[in-house]
């Protein structure tokens, strides 16, 4: 008898034959059936398929091509069925086809019986009919099965019918009052669908109505950002009327209730008090910052630098209450973020009975960590052992990727892995603590009530997880690491396992999951499995090589691996064979794309755009996309959002190959033209972020590499965050390599994009490290100082940044250069402001404005008469003041100087507030606030946003004060501002 046949199309395009998975084949193959099942049974012509296969100039034989992919596809629905029978799945009528399904049989057609149900029904039955309809969804309709970048317009519409039925449940659900219930398909629904104002605008309602208003105000301003940025309008009626809502603390329907309070992170129009001057703050330094004020100018300290934690015992009984509660987290839907359990799943049952035991033989257990070498499936059996018990634990699943084993210094800290699960357990992002222990304490104090499964990967040590395990209560922790972890077995309730190779019968297992039952009895098998030395990696690599060739016999497999002579090194014995295996599928490539393969260790990380790799092959972009996409279909290369990604085993496999086949000289050449990529693009990408000193233009690569080119700033900032990591790794490695140069240009190219974007750590390790190997060379040297100086400022280092100063001055007095040296004298102004002497500022500003002057740089004499304006401000001298932020505001839009002209608005801003024009100031520092978040800097906008609080809790309106410092908070959320600290210290004493 057949086994019945299902269907998925809502997430990738998946087929079953009763209880099996059905291998859908090729891309092509699985386009053509997520087509036919987007049209749920409906006809789709030939002219469409090949229109869907080919986005233009399809090949004479496309029709022919079609017709094969279609009888592949029957067979695999029909095994056995002869090469050109019709079979009863897949019906071909005249040009069409259509798939025969019945409406249990498809995910698509269940998900329209159930929201049909849900439309005739209301309140609770209506709600439940909505949720089970939204769990079939696994991710976009056919999802990983765009074309060219596009998606197909049939998609499109089933996607639609998805956050219809998105807007209609949380529509349901708010008037029922159980809001609670669909928030987590509203959040995915909105995540996905950015710019949809409709679906916003009920995220914003739904995260009100469960207690979360901070959190709804926030994701407001990001919407309100993204809406400007990418189309550039402003939020429409609906998100606007939720926002309303939101301030006015409006419950959107009756049945609504909020489960605890939050203060809105927007700042609401209105008349400000008039009230105390505010005092000095810290200017910005290279770019001006905006200007804090507050109450506690009369302290003589700077407003952003308060001291105290909450208090504890008796003195916890005079600090506010809304403070200590902020901390506490809302019962939101339980976590279920476990990924999918492996379709081939297969052995383990002894590990797996082992893990059993010890959790059974322990009466409070908290973590077992399991170890073992690459690719032997710790991850794979982790996920597969929490389903199995993800039963026990009723309040949910947290999952997080440590990546303690990638390439380079992206290792998730323990902080990270917090914030993000505290965020999951429904702490706001304001009252989650900047402390790592206060963190972790406020996470186990959280479990201790809840029983959770936590499932950690790629762990690096006992330090990585440490903070991460429960403290008392009954939650358990799945740990993987490829390293044995020594101090498991020291906390009570953690627990080791190892995970050793398969053996011979659980590899045969494997394989015939994979390949049918053939491989249960071919005798070839056992040769297959030797020559894998067991490792599950190397299996699931000959595994799909096989299905990927129809045609290869089982033996003829085993014959190509006993033919390959070479070996892994550096792995041990246990697997040394794994070589043969890669080698199987490298002497697949075509010569060109082996070569590549070959040099693609040679980049600084283990992933890489196309652009990258073509200057590590010396090749034109086109060629390099090319092969690429052969590494690809080998499984040698991953694709991901647009770059490569090379596994660890294929790198060391690939580095071994290219000490042995190519020469130095070769190797050293790709490592030059990497090199030179690199040096030449950031040199392009630095100069849409305006500096006030760019960089001198490199010469042309000997190599006749080319760098990238750059639309504009929004463009340059998004490239400099993909390869951070990649442009500071080179920073550390180019002295090694003769290139110093090479170092101090991307260093000081990466400034204004740390700035910009507060990495102000990031900033002052690149510049340091090109500073060690700059060498004999002051030019460099006198740049590299200044730039240091200014991370020190925004660090709150002064005297350090001065003292870079001087060493920056001598050098470029000695080498004469007047405009640099009017920068330091420009830069030592902004310390002194900084320091509150306003008359030696006022001083080294006017040295400045003479050398400036002399060079004819209008941009830097601008920048002095702001330090200038911004003295005479705070000496009382407003007057004066104005006029010359009048000016410096004319000047910097003749020169369309963003960041000029945000920092002018928001000190010109905060003079009118020090004389008590309310309305001006509160217009000025919205101009503020819209001409930096146009210039995507975060942390002067978020400067401007304290400013404004700093004023209005100064001026007796603490509630306002929290709404502009909440929003501040929210634009610094993933930086390493010192900012946000100070900010979350505001909201304490304020709350």
């Amino acid at each position: 008898m057949t086994s019945p046949l299902s269907f998925a199309v809502l997430g990738p395009v998946r087929a079953w034959a009763g209880q099996s998975e059905i291998d859908l084949g090729t891309r092509q193959q699985r386009l053509i059936l997520a087509l036919l099942l987007a049209r749920a049974g409906g006809a789709v012509s030939v002219t469409e398929l090949v229109d869907l296969l080919w986005e233009s100039d399809p090949p004479p034989s496309a029709v022919n091509v079609v017709h094969r992919h279609v009888g592949m596809l029957r067979r695999r629905f029909e095994p056995g069925l002869p090469t050109r029978a019709a079979g009863s799945v897949l019906i071909r009528d005249g040009a069409e086809y259509r798939l025969r399904i019945d409406r249990e049989s498809l995910d698509l057609l269940r998900f329209r019986r159930l929201v049909a149900q849900a439309e005739g029904s209301s309140g609770e039955p209506a709600i439940e009919f909505y949720r089970e309809a939204l769990a079939l969804w696994r991710d976009r309709c056919a999802a990983g099965l765009q074309t060219g970048g596009r998606t197909h317009p049939e998609f499109v519409a089933v996607d639609g019918e998805r956050y219809a039925a998105v807007r209609a449940a949380t529509d349901t659900a708010l008037r029922a009052g159980r809001v609670h219930a669909v928030l987590p398909a509203i959040r995915l629904a909105a995540e996905q669908e950015p710019l949809d104002e409709a679906l916003q605008a009920r995220l914003l309602l739904a995260l009100a109505v469960d207690g979360r208003r901070a959190e709804a105000l926030a994701a407001y301003a990001d919407i309100e950002h993204r809406l400007a940025d990418e189309l550039g309008i402003r939020p429409g009626a609906d998100l606007r009327a939720a926002r309303d809502s939101l301030l006015n603390h409006v419950a959107p329907t009756d049945g609504a209730r909020s489960r605890r309070g939050g203060s809105p992170a927007f700042i609401r129009p209105a008349a400000p008090p008039s009230g105390a001057e505010a005092e000095s703050g810290r200017p910005a330094f290279i770019r001006s910052e905006v200007p804090p004020s507050g109450a506690e100018a009369e302290l003589g300290r700077p407003a952003f630098i308060r001291s105290g934690v909450p208090p504890s015992g008796a003195e916890a009984e005079l600090w506010p209450s809304a403070q200590l509660e902020l901390s506490q987290p809302t019962r939101v839907e339980p976590p279920a973020q476990l990924p999918a359990d492996h379709p081939y799943f297969t052995g383990r049952r002894g590990v797996v009975a082992a893990a059993k035991e010890l959790l059974a033989g322990d009466p409070r257990p908290t973590a077992l960590v399991i170890d073992g070498m690459p690719g032997v499936g710790k991850s794979t059996l982790a996920v597969h052992l929490a389903h199995q018990l993800a039963a026990r634990y009723p309040d949910g699943q947290l999952h997080a990727d440590l990546r303690a084993f990638d390439s380079g210094d992206s290792v998730m800290t323990p902080a990270e892995a917090l914030r993000g699960f505290l965020w999951s357990l429904g702490v706001a992002p304001a009252a989650i603590p900047a402390e790592l222990h206060a963190q972790a304490g406020l996470y186990r104090s959280i479990l201790a009530e809840r029983r959770m499964l936590i499932l950690l990967d790629n762990c690096r040590d006992w330090d990585h997880i440490r903070h991460l395990l429960p403290g008392t209560g009954s939650s358990l922790v799945i740990a993987t690491s490829r390293r044995r972890i020594t101090g498991v077995a020291g906390p009570a309730g953690a627990h080791p396992l190892h995970l050793d190779l398969l053996t011979d019968a659980e590899a045969r297992e494997l394989l015939t999951r994979w390949l049918g039952e053939a491989a249960a009895t071919d005798p070839a098998v056992d040769e297959i499995i030797a020559r894998c030395g067991r490792l599950p990696l190397a299996l699931a690599l000959v595994a799909t090589r096989s299905v990927g060739r129809p045609g290869l016999s089982l033996p003829a497999v085993a014959g190509e691996l006993a033919e390959a002579d070479g070996r892994l090194s550096g792995f041990g014995d246990a697997h040394a064979d794994l070589e043969a295996i890669f080698s199987w599928s490298y002497r697949a490539l075509t010569p060109e794309a082996a070569r590549l393969f070959r040099l693609l260790p040679l980049h600084p990380t283990g992933e890489l755009s196309t652009e990258a790799a073509a200057a590590l092959g010396g090749l034109p972009p086109r060629s390099a996309r090319g092969l690429l996409a052969e590494l690809g279909a080998q499984l040698l290369v991953q694709p991901s959002d647009g770059r490569w990604r090379m596994h660890d085993l294929l790198r060391a496999y690939a580095a071994e190959l290219g000490e042995e086949h190519d020469d130095a000289a070769e190797r050293n050449a790709a490592i030059e033209r990497v090199y030179d990529y690199y040096q030449l693009s950031a040199y392009a990408a630095h100069l849409p972020l305006q500096p006030q000193v760019p960089l001198p233009e490199p010469e042309p690569a000997e190599r006749g590499v080319t760098g990238r080119g750059f639309t504009g700033r929004a463009d340059a900032m998004d490239w400099f965050a993909v390869e951070q990591r990649v442009l500071t790794e080179i920073v550390a490695r180019a002295g090694e390599r003769g290139r110093p140069h090479t170092a101090w240009r991307i260093a000081l190219a990466l400034q204004n994009f740390f700035q910009d974007t507060a990495q102000f750590k990031q900033w002052a390790a690149a510049v340091s490290t090109a500073l060690a190997v700059t060498g004999d060379d002051p030019a460099a040297q006198a740049l590299l100082h200044r730039s240091l100086a200014g991370a020190c400022y925004f660090l709150a280092e002064l005297d350090r940044g001065l003292s870079h100063l001087q060493h920056a001055r001598a050098l470029f007095d000695r080498l004469g250069r007047r405009t640099e040296q009017g920068h330091v004298e420009n830069n030592i102004a902004e310390i002194r402001l900084a320091q509150r002497r306003y008359h030696e500022a006022i001083r080294h500003a006017e040295a400045a404005r003479v050398l400036f002057r002399a060079a004819g740089d209008v941009r830097g004499d601008t920048n002095s008469l702001l330090a200038i304006a911004r003295a005479q401000g705070w000496l009382g001298r407003h007057a004066e003041a104005l006029g010359m932020f009048v000016e410096a505001r004319r000047q910097f839009e003749a020169l369309g100087d963003l960041h000029g002209m945000g920092t002018t608005q928001a000190w010109l801003a905060h003079t009118y507030s020090m004389i008590d024009d309310l309305p001006h100031a509160m217009a000025i520092w919205q101009q503020a606030i819209d001409t930096f978040r146009g210039a995507q800097a975060t942390h002067h906008t978020a400067e401007v946003l304290v400013s404004i609080g700093d004023f209005h809790s100064a001026n007796g309106d603490p509630a306002l004060a929290g709404q502009a410092w909440s929003e501040a908070l929210a634009e610094l959320d993933g930086t390493d501002s010192p900012m946000a600290r100070e900010i979350r210290v505001r909201l304490r004493w304020h709350g």
